[in-house]
């Protein structure tokens, strides 16, 4: 090869090289430049008599697209608050855009586990997410109002809370979700202050009992919720999971149930929460 040549070769190398370094910066700016919204927005519960603060993460599109978008409510484990899912798994910015849906995560209390206290009336947080908080969004955004584009799904106590609500309102949630969920709680009386809110077992077991997932679930038909539920296989709800997840088989309701890798923990949790949304996304294309 003559020295004109290798340069003339050279320089072609050079110009390929230029062309592959552009794609692949064009792609990674594209990936962050889709970001969705995030707002922190005081909605007032009536049934609480308070204003509740909950994240709300909207398409970047949302004004200017003139349509209607899906929702998926994102609910918080014990001892955190509505802006947990936004800082463990901060990638559901980018795929609310990418999805094109409205996330909302509601602050549901220290330890609510979101149902209402037969105790306590400052606990009435399945009336606030329900109904004062699905009222509150499809009145103030633009949003597709009917199940078929409503799921809702949480962490630990939050997973919880996302099949006790799913499974009680039926009429307003089509597909729900828990991952790391303590879907019965029983095993652990004295945790989470949860007497506070069901008395004591001692006396008051039957509150106990007809407030957990595992029993909740009776009420539930095949095919009335789409269903995803996983857990680490080093978590400590390990076991309540598949006891869940036996007693769906016995009732022969679909579900899908994973169990992977991994601890009750953020790590977990930012991991899992991709897996989840990519099942409500496939839920909702059947609508």
């Amino acid at each position: 090869m003559t020295l004109k040549s290798q340069k003339l070769y050279f320089y072609a190398e050079m110009q390929q090289m230029k062309k592959i370094i552009v794609i692949v910066l064009t792609a990674f700016l594209s990936q962050y430049a889709l970001a969705g919204t995030v707002d922190t927005i005081e909605v007032y519960s009536n049934s609480m008599h308070k204003n509740i603060r909950c994240c709300f993460v909207t398409p970047s599109n949302m004004k200017s697209a003139q349509k209607k978008f899906p929702v998926i409510y994102l609910l918080h484990g014990y001892s955190g608050n509505y802006a947990q899912w936004i800082t463990r798994a901060p990638q559901i910015q980018q795929q609310a855009d990418e999805m094109q849906v409205i996330m909302v995560c509601p602050d549901g209390g220290y330890g609510s586990w979101y149902f209402d206290s037969p105790l306590d009336s400052s606990i009435r947080y399945e009336t606030f997410v329900s109904k004062e908080l699905v009222q509150f969004v499809d009145q103030h955004y633009p949003t597709k109002t009917s199940r078929q584009y409503r799921a809702i799904t949480g962490l630990s106590m939050g997973g919880h809370g996302g099949l006790y609500l799913a499974i009680k309102h039926r009429d307003i949630f089509g597909a729900a979700g828990s991952t790391s969920g303590g879907v019965d709680f029983r095993p652990f009386p004295k945790s989470w202050e949860l007497i506070k809110a069901l008395g004591d077992t001692a006396c008051c077991m039957a509150n106990w009992d007809k407030n957990v997932v595992v029993n909740v679930i009776d009420q539930l038909n095949d095919k009335e919720l789409s269903l995803i539920i996983d857990c680490g296989v080093d978590d400590f709800f390990l076991t309540v999971n598949r006891n869940l997840h036996a007693k769906l088989v016995e009732k022969k309701i679909e579900h899908d149930y994973i169990e992977r890798p991994g601890g009750h923990n953020s790590a977990y949790w930012k991991n899992s929460i991709d897996y989840q949304l990519l099942f409500f996304k496939k839920f909702f294309e059947k609508g």
